[in-house]
């Protein structure tokens, strides 16, 4: 006799608990580069988001930083870093939402300038 998979009521249970978890349970990143671009070497890098931030102590020139973000709530993105001849530097980029997926490249560039370029979705 052969057996039929998930006939009984614990079958179905356990196959519903399963469906319901693959669906319901969707995380929304955001995929973040910076690359210095700027020329020179630069230090103690941040960059903030809604409700969290990432960095690194120290980015040679024309290296990237990746980290996987995600966001909670909507706000502006701010990178800011110190330059090679010790001056802050504070960009303001786009304005990042909640439940947004996709990527984001962030070009620091010479004179304290940045080229943002996001792929997010839905993209507001």
């Amino acid at each position: 006799m052969r057996r039929r998979a998930c006939a009984s009521p614990i079958g179905w249970a356990s196959l519903s608990v399963c469906v319901f978890v693959l669906t319901a349970c969707h995380s929304y990143h955001i995929e973040a580069t910076v690359k210095n671009d700027t020329g020179a070497p630069i230090s103690l890098l941040e960059v903030d988001y809604p409700s969290a931030s990432f960095g690194a102590d120290a980015v040679s020139a024309a290296a990237e930083v990746h980290h996987r973000i995600q966001t909670r709530g909507n706000g502006l993105l701010k990178v800011q870093y110190t330059d090679a001849s010790g001056k802050q530097i504070q960009i303001t980029g786009p304005t990042l939402y909640e439940n947004q997926e996709g990527r984001i490249d962030i070009d620091l560039q010479p004179s304290g300038k940045a080229d943002f370029r996001p792929a997010l979705n839905p993209a507001h």
